[in-house]
């Protein structure tokens, strides 16, 4: 039978892929994970999902509404792809703020938009998604793609992103998902499990890192529970899109 000082303890874990652990080892480990990938970041993005998000990318920035001169947020936005479509859509009247927990994620992000000539017009600022350091009602629209499951409370960064949304702005969150195809989970489990540590392991020299990938996908909320999320925290109009069967899925909301 387990104590109430054992109950208390696991009531204070979180997940870090299948295992429990302490809220702040978890961000330490996390961190630890992004520092290692870092420098193969995109190129295993492009490997495990044989370039396919870029089109499930693509899809989030077609869904921002975001016109030129207005103010956008990419949070935990790592090498920047997302940023840099945000900017363009903002054009040079615009602002877009970049924001990662992990500096050497953040650098490569920096590095993309200066090649791309938009450092003018763009800020990069390392920022824990919990605890975002923008002043309340300061952003038209606010993105994060692949990131909000790697938070350790993840609804403290849904209410921290609401504050920064200006009314009627929008946040949008690109995430692995649920699939929803018949006969499709059990490949996709084969696929996560087998074949993206060996590709870890291959191209980034780091399997344990894309195992917790995996583990980290499992153990996000599915569709339904992100949604309700999003209104528990603030946000209207909630809706979401399947991608690729539900392998991904865009959740939106709105500041009314």
């Amino acid at each position: 039978m387990t104590s109430p000082s054992e109950q208390d303890a696991a009531d204070r874990t979180v997940d870090f892929g299948y295992e429990r652990v302490a809220p702040e080892q978890k961000a330490r480990r996390v961190r630890a994970v992004f520092d290692s990938v870092a420098d193969r970041y995109d190129v295993m993005n492009d490997a495990m999902s044989l370039g396919v998000h870029r089109l499930w990318k693509r899809f989030a920035l077609s869904q921002t509404g975001l016109r030129p001169g207005q103010r956008a947020l990419d949070v935990a936005g790592g090498t920047g792809d997302i940023a840099l479509g945000l900017a363009r859509q903002a054009g040079r009247a615009g602002r877009v703020v970049l924001t990662d927990i992990n500096a050497a994620m953040l650098a490569h992000g920096r590095d993309r938009l200066i090649d791309a000539g938009l450092v003018g017009q763009t800020d990069c600022v390392v920022a824990n998604a919990e605890r975002l350091p923008f002043a309340d009602r300061s952003f038209d629209c606010v993105t994060i793609a692949f990131g909000l499951r790697n938070v350790t409370d993840k609804a403290a960064a849904l209410r921290s992103m609401w504050r920064v949304l200006k009314p009627g702005g929008q946040l949008l969150i690109l995430e692995f998902s649920t699939p929803v195809v018949p006969g499709l989970k059990p490949l996709y489990d084969a696929y996560s499990f087998a074949v993206l540590p060996a590709l870890g392991r291959v191209i980034a020299g780091d399997a344990g890192s894309y195992r917790y990938l995996a583990e980290s996908i499992r153990m996000f909320p599915d569709q339904g529970t992100l949604l309700e999320m999003l209104r528990t925290a603030g946000f209207d109009g909630c809706r979401h899109h399947n991608l690729s069967g539900g392998i991904v899925a865009l959740h939106r909301g709105w500041r009314y």
